[in-house]
């Protein structure tokens, strides 16, 4: 398949790197020159800086780039390349954003956390793929399947609420690991010690209901640890990870009271 980037950051740089194994990446576009060019030299396509320039041939277009720049992309894109089908890549953004302006438009969405510097497991990454025309899903759909086991037809509700989950699975649970990690590194504790729980944790949460896995003070309603940890908080000035922790605790003495 020939397929041409939209775009330069995390989410491209994966596309580009795993589409140029296992079909004809054609063209990357981006302004800023620097990524760019790098990421062009990387993996051997060629870069552009103007819309005008694209070639309207390939069989897919995908936008990689910011949520809230999808529209006025897709408005610049459809002035050049009206008859080519377009998808962005976001978990976040409905499909009718394209198709208010483009009807051949379509979403490629991989349910993923994307770091440069960490490699991708597309095989076992779900794809979510959906597109106005059913012929466009089908063509959607057999790329998702080149690249991954576990592909999906979901409607933009469906991927919408895939992504608020993942907000609290992936964004909200590294940000209570950072904020453990704050905790210990202010008493010079080696953080790596955690490590054995923090996967024993993940472990069982997705191999069992993760309610039925929940263990800690809060769970079992101890308020003597409880009000010792708010002291310690209180302690290190920290109200920051004090506010959260009382969050934290008060819904869960809330899902669990009637257990």
């Amino acid at each position: 398949m020939r397929i041409s980037l939209i775009g330069t950051g995390r989410v491209a740089f994966h596309l580009a790197k795993v589409l140029s194994e296992h079909h004809q990446l054609v063209q990357i576009y981006g302004r800023n020159l620097d990524k760019l060019l790098s990421l062009s030299n990387q993996f051997g396509v060629h870069p552009i800086q103007n819309y005008a320039d694209l070639d309207v041939t390939v069989d897919l277009m995908i936008i990689a780039v910011s949520d809230q720049a999808i529209q006025q992309v897709i408005q610049d894109l459809h002035t050049y390349a009206a008859d080519t089908l377009i998808v962005h890549t976001s978990g976040s953004t409905h499909i009718q954003v394209l198709t208010d302006t483009h009807t051949r438009s379509g979403v490629f969405y991989p349910l993923q956390t994307f770091s440069v510097e960490r490699e991708i497991d597309w095989q076992n990454t779900p794809l979510f793929v959906e597109a106005h025309h059913p012929h466009d899903a089908m063509l959607l759909k057999e790329l998702a399947g080149s690249l991954s086991q576990r592909t999906y037809m979901y409607s933009s509700e469906q991927r919408l609420s895939l992504h608020l989950a993942a907000v609290f699975a992936c964004n909200f649970s590294n940000y209570c690991y950072d904020m453990a990690k704050q905790i210990v590194d202010a008493k010079d504790v080696d953080f790596s010690l955690l490590y054995p729980l923090i996967l024993e944790t993940a472990h069982k949460a997705v191999q069992n209901d993760p309610r039925q896995m929940q263990t800690g003070p809060a769970m079992r309603g101890d308020q003597n640890i409880l009000t010792m940890h708010r002291s310690m908080l209180g302690q290190s000035q920290r109200d920051d990870l004090a506010e959260v922790y009382a969050l934290l605790s008060q819904q869960l003495l809330a899902r669990h009271q009637s257990r």
